[in-house]
């Protein structure tokens, strides 16, 4: 890679022409198309890796945690590089429940002692792995506060189908202090099940094969985590994100607050995550049955189950402060629409320094603010206004972001047109998600942005041929290459798009490069410059070329005359959600009758080992029937609309736009803003009515997982039947409603081609 890298260089990467130049751009007329490409073309060549590089030295020289000096300072940094670029910026405060650690222990007592140390030692020629005094202890923050002794279980990754393993080898968690790998899923859900489940207390450690010496080399040698290194992060429950103490509601100074004893999202047990140093002796003094082949870690010892001989003592109190958040907020007016809004955000708040996550996706948002001040200077104007955002409090669980939306929610719901987030960048290949009205339109733009090391190649074009070569089957590389645009993935938590989709309705992206290497350093004080120069994008290409990506998208659609949304792409992807769901449904009715079927034949009434005995499953009343038809037809309502749209559409391109020059236009840009909000349902999911999407949203027991169509399928996963038949109704109806602001938009489309 390094080698084609050199050998088409860097200036031919920054000066390669566009490659849809040859036909206009959708949703611009053919003039605007060609203005729209010469500027691209500039601002393409605009973006420096040297720039990214030192973006990313002086943000990460020292942790900038939430509340910390270096966090502020970062902001008013970035908040005068806005300014002097020719943005409209300030700093918007909000005020947020985020604790710090007061007393951490972890103690074996029984049958041996070991007092685990919870401390990640500095790196010999690693500058700042060594700022002890500014570094966040290793905690997980939202945990409870508690003080609790119990005999030890080996939970595998802590998830809720590890605990059906554990239900049937017999083996309870009631009352004892639970030790969970990371891994399999996101950390909160471990706690959360654990205390379902009846334990007191839970420990996450970093496994070795997971992202230790298994993997690799372990730091300083190599990318991956090194025994002592912790993974650091929040385990705030998935009620909803942001402030705990605000949901619903902008966490400004007067905010009206809940009692903390009120909080749904923080634990009800504590926790603590732990190196898998400190892990090792206390996974080698646990007995009990052996552990199945496939929850065996990488640590030299025999993996046991417990409950004992092991137990151990575990203290977790935390200093429950309100901190300040400061979000850079940067402002380009539009021109022609400055009402409809184009927002671009990245956070820039660390668990320590933080270099790959999140400044490696900062840097590069920076300079992208950079290039677009040039081209202001050359006479740029975008039509739409562009906000770039640059968050503070995402690590905790998207404080900065959540609080912006909830404080602009109404604003938001009348105004933005698109949110663009990224976070962590690395090496290797583009990937996007997000909401599927905007599938063809980060297409389009990724055909036109050169791929940092084969440069001969678009980044789009590097990717389909990754995926052509990881096609599971021949129909699946079929597939790829009948399409014109690569599928993106759906979004469910994990980054500051998750209030913009989730609840404000606004079609969002979140993009980046990654893939190739890899690491261990996540949440720990060794993601820092030094890590990243030597193992992620050293040359800072990739960096580079997130900056063209991100900020092509944002003029792309800020200059956009008509509103680019791909409904065709949004109605395929709802029809295979329904068919997935149906499926499951189907899948869950057959498992359970099986297990009946096997009850009725006594399979589990003897063992081959009586000491260990096979505890049956229960018998259980198969799923009942759920009628679908409600989804099925707003599903299949929304195919038709998104049809007759896409038709009207491509008569609009195939006469050059011109239908974009009619005084109707923005009559029809509302009409697609108000068909994006589309998707939103104002009760919310049931049990979870924050979150207002009723087809994308992050799972209740997957955090950062998506679950499409939740209502439905979170229900049915579950086995809340009555749940399920409710969501199918109200799917169903936000399908429909979003089918006729569909087939309105095609209609006034059809009548502006009209109009000559």
């Amino acid at each position: 890679m390094i080698f084609s890298f050199l050998q088409y260089g860097v200036a031919q990467q920054a000066d390669a022409s566009p490659r849809s130049s040859s036909k206009s751009l959708i949703g611009y007329t053919s003039d605007s198309s060609r203005s729209e490409q010469d500027w691209e073309q500039k601002f393409r060549a605009i973006p420096e890796p040297d720039q990214v590089r030192e973006n990313m030295r002086r943000l990460s020289a020292y942790p900038h945690h939430v509340g910390s000096p270096y966090d502020k300072d970062n902001a008013e940094w970035m908040l005068a590089k806005f300014k002097s670029w020719g943005f409209d910026a300030q700093i918007e405060n909000f005020y947020v429940l985020f604790p710090t650690p007061k007393e951490r222990l972890l103690e074996l007592i029984a049958p041996t002692k070991y007092h685990a140390k919870l401390q990640e030692p500095p790196v010999p020629g690693d500058p700042t792995s060594g700022q002890t005094a500014q570094q966040l202890p290793t905690y997980n923050a939202y945990s409870a506060d508690g003080d609790v002794t119990g005999p030890l279980v080996y939970v595998n990754y802590g998830m809720r189908d590890d605990y059906d393993q554990l239900d049937r080898m017999g083996i309870s968690v009631k009352g004892a202090i639970v030790i969970a790998r990371y891994g399999g899923g996101w950390r909160g859900i471990k706690p959360k099940v654990a205390h379902e489940h009846g334990a007191i207390g839970c420990i996450i450690y970093s496994d070795p094969a997971d992202d230790g010496y298994d993997p690799g080399d372990v730091f300083p040698k190599g990318a991956y985590r090194p025994k002592e290194g912790v993974q650091r992060g929040s385990v705030e429950d998935t009620d909803y994100p942001g402030d705990p103490l605000t949901p619903g509601v902008g966490a400004t100074k007067d905010a009206k607050r809940l009692p903390i004893s009120e909080s749904k999202v923080i634990q009800k047990i504590p926790v603590l995550p732990i190196s898998y140093e400190d892990a090792q002796p206390l996974l080698a003094a646990m007995g009990g049955e052996v552990a199945p082949e496939k929850w065996v870690g990488g640590l030299p010892i025999t993996y046991h189950m417990g409950p004992g001989p092991a137990q151990v003592h575990l203290v977790m109190k935390s200093n429950w402060d309100i901190k300040p958040l400061y979000d850079v907020i940067a402002r380009i007016p539009g021109s022609t629409y400055p009402d409809e809004w184009v927002i671009r955000g990245n956070h820039h708040d660390a668990w320590v320094n933080g270099a790959d996550d999140p400044i490696s996706g900062t840097s590069a948002e920076l300079e992208e603010g950079r290039a677009l001040g040039e081209l202001l200077k050359q006479g740029w104007k975008p039509k739409r206004t562009i906000i770039y955002c640059v968050w503070d409090g995402e690590e905790p669980g998207l404080l900065g972001s959540t609080e912006w939306v909830e404080t602009h929610l109404q604003e938001l719901r009348q105004h933005a047109v698109m949110y663009v987030n990224s976070d962590s960048n690395g090496r290797g290949y583009w990937r996007a998600s997000g909401d599927h009205r905007l599938e063809r339109f980060i297409n389009d733009v990724a055909r036109d942005i050169p791929d940092p090391e084969k440069s001969q190649l678009s980044i789009w074009q590097r990717a389909r041929l990754q995926r052509l070569a990881r096609a599971a089957n021949s129909e699946d590389r079929g597939d790829l290459r009948r399409s014109n645009e690569l599928r993106i993935g759906a979004l469910g938590d994990g980054s500051d798009y998750a209030p913009f989709l989730d609840y404000a309705g606004v079609a969002a992206l979140n993009i980046g490069f990654g893939g190739e290497g890899g690491g261990g350093v996540y949440h720990s004080v060794y993601d820092d410059f030094y890590w990243y120069t030597h193992f992620a994008d050293t040359k800072f290409v990739y960096g580079r070329a997130l900056a063209q990506l991100g900020g092509m998208s944002v003029m792309r659609m800020a200059g956009a005359d008509l509103i680019p949304l791909s409904f065709g792409d949004a109605a395929d992807t709802v029809a295979r959600y329904v068919k997935e769901v149906e499926t499951l449904l189907k899948t869950e009715q057959d498992k359970q009758k099986e297990v009946n079927q096997e009850l009725e034949e006594g399979v589990y009434d003897a063992t081959s080992d009586p000491e260990h005995p096979t505890v049956a499953p229960k018998r259980e009343e198969l799923p009942p029937f759920i009628n679908f038809a409600p989804l099925e037809n707003g599903s299949s309502a929304m195919k038709r609309s998104a049809d007759h749209f896409e038709k009207a559409l491509a008569k609009a391109q195939q006469e050059g736009g011109s239908a974009y020059s009619t005084s109707a236009l923005q009559q029809l840009n509302q009409k697609l803003l108000e068909a994006e909000r589309g998707f939103l349902d104002e009760n919310g999911l049931p049990e979870r009515p924050w979150f207002k999407n009723q087809i994308y949203a992050p799972g209740a027991y997957t955090g950062y997982g998506v679950k499409t169509i939740p209502a439905v399928r979170e229900s049915i996963e579950q086995k809340k039947w009555s749940n399920a038949e409710q969501g199918s109704q109200t799917v169903g109806r936000v399908l429909e409603h979003e089918a006729e602001l569909i087939e309105e938009a095609a209609k006034q489309l059809e009548g502006m081609a009209g109009v000559k």
